[in-house]
C-alpha cells in the first residue's frame, strides 16, 4: 500500500470538506509528506505551512481543523502538533501492507519504472591502455556500475561506455620501445607489466638519446595516418591491456556495452572543428584555436594546438555528438574525478554554444580521491596499489576469517571471493561520492559495524532462519509485528522506494549503501529481541515473512551497488 498517496488523497478531501477549496492536488501533496525522525511524532507528517496563504489561516489552525475527525481504516490516529498533521498508522496494518508489498513486488520493490523508454549513457572506469588497473579507478568503476544498475532498475535503457585512454605520443613511444627491445611472446606472457617495463626503459634511455623521442613521435604519426603495421601493434597493445583488465572486471562483475576510447574519435573530430569554425566560435590565439569562454568566467577551451594537434576536449566534443547521434540519450553521465570539473563545464558550455540543447542532459558525476591507509597514491614515489592485488588480498583475508569463524562452511573459496570483493566495493560506496576515500583493511573487513561483511552476514542470517523454519502454511498474525523493534524494521523497508528514487535523482549510490546498514541494524535488533521460531503459528508466520522481506530487500539493494549476497557465511 502506498501510504503517502492514500494520506495525500485524505488530506485533499478533508481540505475540500472543511474549507470548500482545493489549493493542492494529491500529487502535489505527496512530495511534502515527511517521515518524522522519531516514531513518537508519527509514521508520516504533513506540514500545513504550504496551505497558509491559500487558506488565509495560521498553520496550527489549519492542522487543528484538518485533524478533527480525520479517519481511515489504516490509521491508528492523527495528531495536530504546531502546524503539522502527524499520522500514526495502525501497527498491524502497517506491517501487513509494507511487508506484503515488498514480497509481492519481489526484485521490483521500490521501482516505479519511470525511466521506461528513456536512455542513459554512462562514461565510467575509462582505464588507460598499457597501464595496470589501480585503486584510483575503483571509484569511477563502481559508482558507474552502481548507477548503471540503478537506472536499469527504474526502467531506463543503460549504455555503459569504457572511454579508453588510448591516444597520445606515449603510444608511439611504446611501439618504438617494442620494436627496439621487445618481442611478441614476452609481451603476450607478461601483459601490461611487460609493456610498462618497455615504456620505462624508453624514457630512461631517451634522457641520453633525445632522438628516441623523435622516433616515438614518428610512430604515433603513423598511428594517426592509419599505417597498417603501427595500427596492428597499437591494437594488440589494447587487446593485451583489456585482457589484463578483464580479470579485474570479472572479479567486480562489471560489464560495458562499448569500449570506444579516444582513438575511436580520431576521424570524427574534424567535422566538429569545421562546425565550430562555421559557427564563428573558433578564434586564433598565438597559433592555437580556442573557444573563448571568458564571458562565462572560464579560461578558453583549447581545441587545436599551434601544431594542429587535438586535445581531450576536442575528442570529448566528438564523443558527445557521436553518443547523441548513436544512442539518442535522454541523459549522459560522466563519472570522472572532481579535478576535471572545469573540463566538463567547458565541454558543456561549448556544446551549448554550438546550439545543442541536449547539453542540459549531460552531467559530470564527480567523486573524490582515493588514498591507502593514510597515504596518497603516487606512481613516481612507488605508492601505487593495483586493484587486482587489492581484491585478491581482500579475498585472502576474508578466507582466513572464514577459516577462523566458520571452519565447516561449504564453498569457502566462493564465499571468500564474495566477501572480499564485496568489502572493497562497499567501502568505496559507503560515503557520499564527492568525499575522499582512505582505504583501511581493518575497517573494510570488519564483520561488525557499518561494513559490507556486516550487511552480507545479516543477509546470511536471514537465509539461515528461513532454511531452519521450512514452510509455514499458517496465516500471519501481523499483531506480532506491533512491537517497537519489529516496527522499526517495517519502517526501514517502507523507506526503500524513496531511498532508491533519491539515489537515482542525485546519482548517489551511497544512499543505497547506507540503507543496507540501516536495514541490517534494524533486523539484528529485532532478531535479538524477538524469537522467530515460536509455538504460536500466526506469530511465527508473521516474523518469518518479515525475515524473508529483509533477506530479499538486502539482496536487491546490495546487487544495485554491485555487491553479492552470500546465503551462507
Amino acid at each position: 500500500m502506498d501510504f503517502k498517496s492514500s494520506i495525500a488523497q485524505l488530506i485533499v478531501d478533508k481540505i475540500q470538506a472543511v474549507f470548500s477549496v482545493r489549493p493542492l492536488e494529491p500529487a502535489e501533496i505527496v512530495p511534502l509528506i515527511e517521515i518524522p525522525p522519531d516514531t513518537a511524532m508519527g509514521d508520516y507528517a504533513f506540514p500545513c505551512f504550504r496551505l497558509s496563504r491559500a487558506l488565509r489561516k495560521a498553520p496550527p489552525m489549519i492542522s487543528d481543523a484538518l485533524a478533527d475527525g480525520l479517519q481511515a481504516d489504516y490509521l491508528g490516529h492523527v495528531a495536530s502538533v504546531k502546524g503539522y498533521l502527524n499520522f500514526f498508522i495502525d501497527r498491524a496494518t502497517f506491517a501487513d501492507k509494507v511487508v506484503t508489498a515488498c514480497l509481492d513486488a519481489g526484485s521490483r520493490y521500490g521501482s516505479d519504472m519511470s525511466g521506461a523508454g528513456k536512455t542513459v549513457v554512462l562514461d565510467y572506469s575509462s582505464i588507460n591502455i598499457a597501464k595496470r588497473f589501480h585503486i584510483g579507478h575503483l571509484s569511477t568503476t563502481m559508482i558507474g556500475n552502481a548507477l548503471y544498475r540503478i537506472y536499469e532498475f527504474f526502467g531506463w535503457k543503460a549504455v555503459g561506455v569504457n572511454h579508453l585512454g588510448d591516444w597520445g605520443t606515449q603510444f608511439g613511444k611504446m611501439i618504438a620501445a617494442y620494436k627496439r627491445w621487445g618481442d611478441h611472446d614476452t609481451v603476450a606472457a607478461g601483459g601490461v607489466d611487460e609493456m610498462v617495463k618497455l615504456y620505462v626503459r624508453f624514457n630512461a634511455e631517451a634522457k641520453d638519446d633525445p632522438a628516441l623521442n623523435d622516433e616515438g613521435r614518428m610512430w604515433f604519426k603513423r598511428i594517426e595516418d592509419g599505417d597498417p603495421e603501427a595500427l596492428e601493434i597499437f591494437n594488440w597493445f589494447k587487446a593485451v591491456t583489456l585482457k589484463d583488465a578483464e580479470r579485474v572486471y570479472e572479479l567486480l562483475d562489471v560489464h560495458f556495452d562499448s569500449y570506444a576510447g579516444e582513438s575511436f574519435y580520431n576521424d570524427k573530430m574534424q567535422p566538429v572543428i569545421d562546425e565550430l569554425e562555421a559557427r564563428g566560435l573558433l578564434k586564433e590565439d598565438q597559433g592555437a584555436k580556442i573557444v573563448d569562454l571568458e564571458p562565462w568566467g572560464m579560461p578558453p577551451a583549447l581545441i587545436l594546438r599551434s601544431d594542429g594537434a587535438t586535445l581531450y576536449i576536442t575528442r570529448d566534443l566528438a564523443a558527445a555528438k557521436y553518443r547523441k547521434d548513436t544512442y539518442d540519450f535522454d541523459k549522459s553521465l560522466y563519472v570522472v574525478a572532481y579535478q576535471q570539473d572545469l573540463h566538463f563545464r567547458q565541454l558543456f558550455k561549448v556544446l551549448e554554444l554550438m546550439g545543442y540543447d541536449w547539453y542540459r542532459d549531460c552531467e559530470h558525476v564527480a567523486f573524490g580521491m582515493v588514498s591507502y591507509e593514510g597515504q596518497t597514491l603516487s606512481t613516481r614515489e612507488g605508492r601505487i596499489v593495483y586493484l587486482e592485488d587489492l581484491l585478491n588480498t581482500s579475498i585472502e583475508k576474508a578466507r582466513a576469517i572464514i577459516e577462523e569463524k566458520s571452519p565447516d562452511l561449504e564453498d569457502k573459496d566462493a564465499v571468500a571471493r564474495q566477501i572480499g570483493v564485496g568489502a572493497v566495493v562497499f567501502f568505496a560506496l559507503y560515503n557520499s561520492r564527492i568525499k575522499d576515500i582512505d582505504f583501511w583493511w581493518d575497517r573494510a573487513l570488519n564483520f561488525d559495524g557499518e561494513t559490507g561483511p556486516y550487511v552480507m552476514y545479516t543477509h546470511a542470517r536471514c537465509r539461515s532462519v528461513l532454511r531452519k523454519a521450512g514452510e509455514c502454511a499458517a496465516a500471519p498474525d501481523f499483531n506480532a509485528l506491533a512491537d517497537p523493534a519489529s516496527q522499526e524494521v517495517v519502517r526501514v523497508i517502507d523507506r526503500f522506494p524513496d531511498v532508491a528514487r533519491n539515489a537515482l535523482n542525485r546519482n548517489e549510490p551511497s544512499l543505497i549503501t547506507r540503507f543496507t546498514v540501516d536495514l541490517a541494524q534494524a533486523y539484528n535488533k529485532f532478531y535479538y529481541e524477538n524469537k522467530v521460531m515460536v509455538d504460536d503459528e500466526g506469530m511465527r508466520a508473521a516474523r518469518l515473512m518479515l525475515t524473508k522481506a529483509v533477506a530479499e530487500l538486502l539482496k536487491k539493494a546490495l546487487w544495485l551497488i554491485g555487491i553479492p549476497a552470500p546465503d551462507r557465511m
